[in-house]
């Protein structure tokens, strides 16, 4: 597996070795051994899976404040255009974000660590979309960041997403008073 250090402190994109015969194929989804050995001592609890039935969805962008959670994402089906948003108050890459194409075609990974905003684009139909998570989901322990805050920038590629109501409620990063200090 190769491993790249992103320009956001501590994110990695994880790119699979993948075997294929006439079979199909195969890869390695996660190895702690390979985390361990670039300096990530990740425990993993809890694994989720997402279906969007239609492109154009944006989920997120989200994150837990007192069960702060480290996600390791992989599309199974389809393709996502994934966004990571620092928002650790002190940090000096704060506000600023990465994006990076994921699909099921190269099977690439992304490591988000716990402090930082998710969220994900889906861009075709019938997307599944997993993530392995360093602690448990916790409601009372969810916030998250307007999509579409002008200060962050984001440039999602899409005039008109379907956003659940849950997310064009949330505040932009200026008004949100709970944030993970660096």
């Amino acid at each position: 597996m190769i491993v790249e250090h992103q320009i956001l402190e501590n994110v990695l994109l994880l790119k699979p070795n993948i075997y294929k015969d006439e079979r199909g194929y195969f890869f390695e989804s996660f190895r702690e051994s390979i985390f361990k050995k670039n300096g990530y001592n990740v425990k993993f609890v809890q694994d989720n899976e997402a279906l969007s039935r239609q492109s154009g969805i944006i989920r997120g962008l989200h994150y837990q404040l007192k069960n702060p959670q480290g996600k390791l994402v992989n599309v199974v089906a389809g393709a996502i255009t994934d966004v990571i948003v620092d928002i650790r108050k002190g940090s000096p890459d704060f506000g600023k974000s990465i994006i990076i194409n994921l699909d099921s075609a190269t099977h690439n990974m992304v490591y988000i660590p716990e402090g930082y905003a998710h969220g994900y684009l889906v861009l075709k139909e019938n997307t599944i979309v997993q993530y392995k998570c360093t602690n448990y989901y916790d409601p009372s322990s969810e916030y998250g960041i307007k999509w579409n805050d002008e200060d962050l920038n984001i440039s999602w590629g899409i005039p008109d997403p379907i956003v659940s109501d849950k997310d064009e409620k949330l505040p932009k990063l200026k008004d949100q008073t709970n944030l993970p200090i660096y």
